[in-house]
């Protein structure tokens, strides 16, 4: 893989019907310094509480053996011995599935009793010759190795029982969606969209599984894990004018030039950029809401919302999920930052003077404490890759 791809990394999970906490685990590490991203499914024995322990410990176990390279099967077997034994079966295991991404092209996937990966190429499904390795210590168990080597636009999907098994019982689905019914409706959705990201694709996957159930009611634990290589999505994020006016045409020029998607938070910061690019700014009224403040179109720009309330909104969307129902300006602002891998934020450091108004509700945070926290959060749970300069 060439040195400028990036991978989208993004999981959705949904709890077994009337249990408080996933069986499953969903665990993804980047390691920048090595340039490379570790992402692990675990699916723990049974469901609750126990699983959730089972696949839990199988998670960090794994990973930590993964990223200190640690040789395989010796793992695993560390892994099973670790695990408490199930009386009933008698077996020690919570299943996993293993992908180790390296940025210069190596991709290894292990495997050990999840529904086998899914690899799309070319807007298809290709089969991955995969090796069996077997423990003399547990030889019920074997593990499947795969490797890729990754292109542009391929992507790997990881799921759990819980999506191949989805409508089990249910009349349409005698045995089940089953991992072939996944893989027909991954192709249909990236045929009707080639660039779909890994987060839609991963709430698609799960959102359908759960239709296929009886009652929708997930009669499992449902994971879905999908990584999207691709050269990265650039976005500006421009909140805030400059301390010094003298800077105003600078920033407007970072507008104009920047090599990717803009986006322009705040009614000052517009003004500044409409005047020094002389462009027009108009009211989006297609972005109506009781709550947030619309939407503008700008030439040359690709959205242009208020400030303060609009990220603040943002912030909780990115923490507690998008409303896809609503087109305000805080969902478009919030699917473009999902949508971008490397994002720049530049931050006004002038002093807003109705945001020193006492009456303004106290969950509104100036400018720079809400940018941190949302680029915190993009790094932390999206893996995004974050630049902030304050001017």
């Amino acid at each position: 893989m060439s040195e400028s791809l990036f991978i989208e990394v993004s999981k959705e999970q949904c709890q077994k019907y009337g249990e408080d906490c996933f069986g499953d685990t969903v665990f993804t590490k980047k390691i920048p310094e090595e340039r490379r991203v570790i992402s692990i499914l675990s699916d723990g024995l049974g469901s609750g509480v126990k699983a959730n322990i089972l696949s839990s410990m199988t998670t960090r176990m794994a990973m930590k053996f993964v990223e200190s390279n640690m040789e395989l099967l010796r793992s695993s077997e560390v892994m099973m011995d670790a695990l408490p034994i199930c009386q009933i079966r008698k077996i020690s295991y919570a299943t996993f599935s293993i992908v180790d991404s390296e940025l210069e092209g190596k991709t290894r996937i292990f495997e050990m009793d999840n529904p086998s990966f899914i690899f799309i190429r070319d807007g298809r499904e290709v089969k991955v010759k995969s090796r069996e390795l077997s423990s003399p210590k547990w030889k019920e168990r074997t593990i499947n190795v795969s490797q890729i080597t990754t292109q542009p636009e391929d992507r790997i999907i990881l799921i759990s029982d819980g999506v191949s098994q989805a409508g089990l019982g249910n009349k349409l689905y005698p045995l089940g969606w089953q991992r072939s019914g996944c893989v027909e409706y991954v192709l249909k959705q990236i045929r009707k969209n080639p660039y779909i990201s890994a987060y839609d694709l991963a709430h698609g996957v799960v959102r359908e599984a759960l239709e296929k159930e009886v009652e929708k009611k997930a009669g499992d634990d449902i994971s879905c894990v999908v990584l999207y290589f691709r050269k990265p999505r650039k976005l500006l994020v421009l909140t805030g004018p400059p301390f010094d006016e003298d800077k105003d045409k600078e920033i407007a020029e970072m507008v104009s030039l920047y090599d990717g998607k803009t986006a322009i938070c705040g009614g000052t910061t517009a003004n500044i950029v409409e005047r020094e690019l002389c462009l027009k700014c108009e009211i989006d009224k297609t972005s109506f809401d009781d709550k947030i403040p619309m939407a503008s179109k700008m030439d040359g720009v690709d959205l242009v919302t208020e400030g303060i309330l609009t990220l603040t909104e943002v912030y909780r969307m990115l923490k507690e999920g998008i409303d896809k129902q609503k087109n305000n300006a805080a969902v478009r602002l919030a699917n473009l930052l999902l949508d971008s891998d490397k994002i720049d934020f530049v931050v006004g450091t002038k002093i807003n003077i109705a945001h020193q108004d006492p009456n303004l509700p106290m969950e509104l945070e100036i400018r720079r404490n809400i940018v941190k926290k949302i680029f915190r959060i993009l790094q932390d749970k999206y893996f995004k890759e974050i630049s902030v300069r304050y001017v």
